[in-house]
């Protein structure tokens, strides 16, 4: 079977288009027997779709990114599977901006909003056609056969799911070729960004303009980032429950990682299981380490729904379910700046001003710590801060589809920005103290905590999403204890 060809395939070759519909290590398929699997077969059976829920919304979406680009064709590429190894890819996941606009997303779909004369534009979402067992791919094809990997959805049932026009994938390259200027988002799909070469247009400003259009969720955004969060909750809690059992970072992960494959689609970026001085450092993820009990775990994870909103969430917990005096101390430190910061998510205050508020606390409890070499009102300055040794990192960033959400947003409209009604992002001060730090005490090195809840601004200043886990330090042991007691509201 001769495949519909991938996006802009004619236009080059390279590493993204190496695999093949054959291995080295296939046996051969003989006339007589492509002859024989091409016969006999009945119609599939196939569950009619149903229309994805929010249709409506993701219409309006796509209706308003038409308003802002009028007479231009408009183009957004799903994405490709990618290798992780020879013949074999990491599992697919939609772009972001694609889904955004869609809300499912197979490997080399592409949204197309083409300028309609009259004015608006008109829809239509190119995709892999619906095996046809006449043909032998199918059969003999293992990158995109029905017998290798699945049946793929074809145009008329995804239309029936996602409410747009769809076409097979050959239809594409006709309608780019059509036009001579057009915003197309690269960097997703390299075959359309050859395809569409030619086409001159503002492609800068469409992704400037997807990542502020998602700056301020919709219900249905809220309404999936809350399951997010709440999945989140019960992977947590799942840890807790395997912790009197764990002996290394690993056993921490899969317990996590159990539950979000279970109840989700996977975590939302890669799970940073931190025990002892692991917790110093701000992206652990090797997770090879140790679990002993008298140190603390920072579990920086997130579940990602099956519509890929993610959660992110940190909690630092004592091993044993009691901070020693010690790590209580730092730990209400941490709190008490979440707290401050919490304060200021409100709409029409700074973005940084959560940042700012929890500084402030920071730095004056570093400084009654005494390990700063300058007092906590002349480190925060500007031209100082010193109080970044031990902090690391600002508190928040934005929060949906992708765990650092917005990304190419205008900094006016976002770090520079006011805080909106429909905004979520996250707070998440930490202290972090190395362990072969010799300007701190030795009973400080080698702590890390950090305390990470997902927040919704609301008209009336702010929601949190994440609200079902404890964080005060006597909260947080009274629920590690009613887990490990198998309290039924545990």
């Amino acid at each position: 079977m001769t495949q519909p060809p991938s996006p802009g395939a004619e236009a080059g070759s390279g590493a993204e288009e190496a695999r093949t519909s054959r291995a080295s290590h296939d046996q051969a398929t003989p006339e007589a027997l492509l002859d024989f699997v091409t016969q006999g077969w009945g119609e599939p059976r196939v569950e009619a779709p149903e229309l994805i829920s929010g249709a409506e919304l993701y219409r309006q979406r796509r209706q308003q990114l038409s308003e802002r680009f009028p007479g231009q064709l408009i183009v957004v590429p799903s994405g490709m599977e990618k290798v992780r190894a020879n013949d074999t890819t990491y599992p697919f996941r939609p772009g972001t901006d694609f889904l955004y606009l869609v809300g499912e997303g197979a490997p080399d779909e592409v949204l197309v909003l083409e300028p309609r004369p009259e004015g608006g534009h008109r829809e239509q979402l190119f995709t892999t056609p619906a095996p046809d067992f006449q043909s032998t791919g199918f059969f003999t094809d293992r990158v995109r056969g029905a017998f290798w990997v699945g049946a793929s959805r074809g145009p008329e049932r995804t239309e029936a799911r996602l409410g747009v026009s769809a076409k097979a994938l050959e239809g594409l390259p006709g309608l780019v070729r059509a036009h001579d200027r057009g915003a197309v988002l690269r960097g997703v799909d390299p075959r359309v960004d050859r395809l569409a070469a030619d086409l001159a247009g503002p492609d800068a400003e469409l992704a400037e303009q997807l990542s502020e259009m998602r700056l301020i969720k919709d219900s249905l955004e809220v309404e999936l980032l809350e399951e997010a969060c709440d999945i989140t909750r019960q992977a947590f809690e799942e840890v807790v429950r395997a912790l009197p059992r764990a002996r290394t970072e690993r056993d921490v992960e899969v317990a996590f990682f159990a539950r979000a494959r279970a109840q989700g689609n996977d975590t939302g970026y890669s799970t940073i299981a931190a025990a002892g001085e692991h917790a110093t450092v701000l992206h652990w993820s090797r997770n090879d380490g140790p679990v002993r009990p008298g140190e603390l775990l920072l579990l920086d994870a997130g579940v990602e729904t099956r519509r890929y909103y993610t959660a992110d969430i940190t909690r630092t917990m004592p091993v044993n379910g009691h901070f020693s005096d010690v790590q209580r101390r730092i730990y209400r430190l941490v709190y008490e700046a979440q707290l401050a910061a919490l304060a200021e998510v409100q709409p029409g205050n700074d973005f940084l001003a959560p940042n700012r508020a929890a500084m402030a606390v920071l730095a004056q409890g570093l400084e009654e710590l005494g390990v700063l070499p300058v007092s906590a009102q002349r480190s925060l300055q500007p031209d100082q801060q010193q109080h970044q040794r031990f902090t690391l990192h600002a508190v928040s960033h934005m929060l949906g589809l992708d765990v650092h959400d917005c990304a190419r947003a205008r900094g006016e409209t976002y770090r520079e920005g006011q805080l909106r009604e429909g905004m979520v992002l996250t707070v998440e001060p930490g202290l972090y103290f190395q362990p072969h730090d010799l300007t701190i005490p030795e009973e400080l090195r080698g702590i890390g905590v950090r305390i990470e809840d997902d927040v919704l601004v609301t008209a009336g200043g702010h929601r949190l999403l994440s609200r079902g886990l404890p964080s005060a330090p006597e909260e947080l042991e009274a629920w590690m204890a009613a887990i490990w007691q198998g309290s039924p509201g545990a």
